[in-house]
């Protein structure tokens, strides 16, 4: 069990750490965000299981497994007293696992209703003000700042700006449509919401804000990627040249994004004005590994010491 723990411990300071800090200073994610990103959740999910069930296991020591000291400890919630063979220290790290369980999922949850709130909002406000969908199934908002974002959730809606369709041409604002409607189908909202959550549960985590900021690049790349399988790299890239940092703006960091900014802008378009050569194959399969093996491996641990 102490051995155990200590794994499960070893892994969460990897996961908190040199491991994040590696993959976001890494080049290659550009090349396959898809591949980069299932690694940022892996190491989130990962390091969050590894973390309480290190706690959990240290805990449990005494009782000799998971459902062993549950046997011990749960009838003395009730009735006391809590059995000589756990100490203080055992006790205090099943306290700390607790709390830090449900501090993460409180905060997923609080996050989770503030964007859907956010959401309806949005809705409720495009609903009042912009102009019936079109052939393309855009929603048009009389504005003259040209700007374009997406709203998420059970009801989508693709929303741009009078000024935005007249700053572009046919095949850019295509391209504008394509990249906010791929936000949509491969539900980007969900992937940065979890982070979101994870850095405002732990805002003094450094890894925490880099994470969120790495995946929501990510997501934008993925989104440029099937923009430029519909409507092509050209008008894409032009689009965002004439846009600036106005291409996503902060509708969609509050149904639960991020803001976009120069440097945001910058890596997008240097990925489009050169050409990218995706990962090799293995290294894709390879990189899908680590992050299945990221989460498997505590769940592993936890279930070989759970009986």
């Amino acid at each position: 069990m102490i051995a155990a723990a200590v794994a499960l411990g070893a892994l969460a300071l990897a996961l908190a750490w040199p491991v994040p800090v590696a993959l976001a200073g890494a080049k290659w994610p550009s090349r396959s965000p898809a591949t980069a990103l299932a690694l940022w959740q892996g190491i989130a999910l990962g390091g969050g299981l590894a973390m309480i069930g290190s706690l959990l296991v240290f805990a449990a020591a005494p009782g000799g497994s998971l459902l062993g000291a549950a046997t011990d400890l749960v009838p003395a919630v009730f009735a006391g007293p809590i059995p000589d063979a756990y100490a203080v220290v055992q006790i205090a790290a099943f306290t700390l696992a607790v709390g830090l369980a449900v501090h993460l999922a409180l905060n997923l949850l609080t996050t989770a209703v503030r964007a859907e709130r956010a959401r309806r909002r949005l809705h409720q406000l495009v609903d009042l003000l912009a102009e019936p969908a079109d052939s393309s199934g855009a929603r048009v908002l009389s504005h003259p700042v040209p700007v374009a974002y997406c709203i998420p959730g059970i009801r989508t809606a693709t929303v741009v700006t009078d000024g935005l369709v007249e700053l572009l041409d046919e095949a850019e604002l295509r391209s504008v449509l394509a990249h906010e409607r791929a936000h949509l189908d491969q539900l980007h909202h969900l992937v940065l919401l979890s982070f979101r959550a994870w850095h405002a549960a732990l805002p003094w985590f450094p890894i925490a804000n880099r994470a969120e900021r790495a995946v929501a690049v990510l997501t934008e790349m993925l989104a440029d990627d099937a923009a430029r399988r519909r409507a092509g790299t050209d008008p894409l890239r032009r689009a965002l040249e004439r846009l600036g940092a106005v291409a996503e703006p902060g509708p969609y960091a509050d149904a639960g994004g991020i803001a976009p900014d120069a440097e945001m802008l910058e890596a997008r378009l240097d990925r489009l004005s050169t050409a990218v050569r995706p990962l090799p194959g293995a290294a894709r399969g390879a990189g899908w590994a680590a992050a299945a093996a990221l989460v498997a491996i505590p769940l592993g641990t936890l279930a070989a010491v759970a009986v």
